[in-house]
Order: structure tokens, then sequence, then C-alpha cells
């Protein structure tokens, strides 16, 4: 059961992410207009919003088929951390909530694995570094 809990908690979370925040976003950076985006790390609101579609987007993916997804979850986490603890610093906890749950949910899901309903198992990778196979998990 604890297997198919890790799958729930992953493909739910994941694909409210992708379909709430990363989609969104992903639309926005490829739309015509003018970009208006937060720069909480002063890198530019472009630089910015592309690093928040990759986490959001294409690592959500990644997380909801369970390939690779303690690596997809490291962007995620940093995503969500600048969110909650950087961006919505000054403001209420309400406005912070949302970023420190997926925050939570993610640090979570990078300590425990994707559980065995995961094309990580499927897929096996051979390396022989106990990080890397810990990464690719």
């Amino acid at each position: 059961m604890n297997d198919f809990a890790l799958l729930i908690l992953r493909t739910v979370s994941s694909g409210f992410m992708l379909f709430a925040h990363g989609l969104p976003k992903l639309n926005r950076l490829f739309s015509s207009g003018e970009i208006n985006f937060a720069d909480p790390l002063g890198i530019g609101t472009v630089p910015s919003l592309a690093l928040a579609v990759f986490s959001e987007f294409f690592c959500s993916i990644l997380v909801i088929l369970g390939l690779f997804t303690r690596a997809s979850l490291i962007p995620l986490i940093i995503t969500m951390f600048v969110a909650g603890f950087v961006h919505h610093s000054a403001d209420p906890f309400a406005q912070k909530e949302k970023a420190l749950l997926f925050l939570l949910i993610y640090v979570f899901l990078f300590i425990t694995g994707p559980g065995k309903y995961s094309l990580n198992r499927i897929i096996k990778l051979k390396s022989s570094n106990r990080f890397i196979k810990f990464l690719s998990e």
C-alpha cells in the first residue's frame, strides 16, 4: 500500500503543478506579448520564467512518470523554496502556503523515492556510483 500511496501522491501533486502552474507559465513564455514575471534571484524575468517552466512543466512530467524522479525533484524543490521564502517572503502566510505545501511534498518524495509503480523500476540505470543510482530513482 505504501507504493500505491507514493504513486497517488506523486501523480496528483505533480499533475496539479503541471496543469495549474507549469502549463500557464509555458504559454506565457511562448506568447507574443511582453513577459511580466517575478525576478527573485536577479537573473532577469525571461530566465526566471524559463527556469520556472523547466521545473514546473517538464520536471513535473518526469515526476508523474516516475522517471529520474529524485533528479527531477531537485529543480522543483528549489523553485518552491524560492517561491515560498524569497518571492513571497514579505507576504502573509496564506500567500506562501501553496508553495510551502508543494515544497513539503517534493522533499518527502525526494526522501522516499517514487515507489515501485514508476518507470524507474522498469528502466534500470546501470551504474556503480551510489549517488547516480540514488538520483536516478
